[in-house]
């Protein structure tokens, strides 16, 4: 497979998960799916938009460099073919990278409100009820918080699939950073302007 089409399958790959990040984003904004009195009882992880600016607007970008990269028809520069196609392969290890740190960021961000626990309304108010993700392996612990909705399943579900996304767009961002190498040093081997070999 060229490397110019390759990047083009990661780049539709990519569009979907960016679209699902941003909704598990915004849907974080709504705990246990009720909507609440005051901003600040909201778990503070959800405004560091890892999902929303992170697995979401910064992945776009790369994707749709990724989906011109077969259509690019880079016709070279300075009387070199090749020029054009390696120059946009070169490109795409530059979006590749950014998409890597906003995949990154999410990733830690959801990493760290998983271990942390949600915000939730307890006896004592909102409060972080949970300490260094012991809830995770007792259910019981669940019980404290009493609202808003079934606040710790949200929470768990949304940030996991946050964790899960992010860590599949990293990989598939590092794997276009390969990919690019392999199309800067040794060409599309598709050809540039119509040609049939290797550039």
């Amino acid at each position: 497979m060229c490397s110019g089409s390759f990047a083009k399958c990661l780049g539709i790959t990519l569009i979907p998960l960016a679209i699902l990040c941003t909704l598990a984003n915004i849907l974080l904004f709504f705990p246990g799916g009720k909507t609440v009195d005051k901003n600040e009882n909201i778990t503070d992880e959800v405004w560091y938009f890892g999902g929303l600016m992170g697995s979401g607007v910064l992945m776009i970008f790369p994707a749709l460099v990724f989906l011109g990269l077969k259509n690019n028809d880079c016709c070279g520069c300075c009387g070199n073919e090749s020029c054009g196609k390696r120059f946009a392969m070169f490109t795409s290890i530059i979006f590749a990278a950014v998409g890597l740190v906003g995949a990154g960021y999410s990733f830690i961000v959801s990493a760290i409100a998983i271990n942390r626990g949600p915000k939730c309304l307890t006896s004592q108010g909102y409060n972080y009820p949970f300490v260094s993700g012991d809830y995770l392996s007792n259910s019981t612990l669940w019980e404290v918080c009493q609202g808003p909705g079934d606040i710790v399943t949200w929470h768990l579900t949304l940030f996991s699939m946050l964790l899960i996304m992010g860590a599949v767009q990293a990989v598939l961002c590092a794997v276009q950073v390969i990919n690019g190498l392999i199309g800067t040093i040794c060409g599309d081997c598709c050809g540039c302007c119509g040609g049939n070999g290797p550039v």
